[in-house]
Formats: C-alpha cells, sequence, structure tokens
C-alpha cells in the first residue's frame, strides 16, 4: 500500500469539500470497487438458483441483445 498524502478541498467555513489524490492510488481505488463489483455479481448469481447454461450460449446471449 502506498503512503496516504491525501489533500483536501475546502470551503469558505473550512468543512472539506473533496479531496485530490495521487493518481497511482486512485487507479488502485477504481480496481479494488471493480473487483467488489465483481464479488457482488457473482454472489447474486450464485444465490439467484438459476439454470446453469454453457458460456458460449451466454456470450450468444450477449451479443444477440447488443444488436
Amino acid at each position: 500500500m502506498i503512503s496516504s498524502k491525501e489533500q483536501f478541498v475546502v470551503d469558505e467555513k473550512g468543512n472539506r469539500t473533496a479531496v485530490l489524490i495521487d493518481v497511482k492510488r486512485y487507479g488502485e481505488f477504481l480496481e479494488a470497487l471493480e473487483e467488489i463489483d465483481s464479488i457482488r455479481a457473482f454472489d447474486r448469481a450464485k444465490s439467484a438458483n438459476d439454470e446453469a447454461i454453457p458460456f458460449s450460449q451466454a456470450i450468444e446471449e450477449i451479443e444477440n441483445s447488443r444488436k
């Protein structure tokens, strides 16, 4: 983990309104959010108890829905 060197943007009353972070750290946050989203999607799919279909069929259905 990289060291924390955030800078805060404050309003006229001194309230923090935004944060500036290192670009590398921002990328790490985005990767972590994507991973969490994938885990949640997996958990939803697993708990749905839907019938499993072959991967090739799933890809075909996705491609057809984009047309």
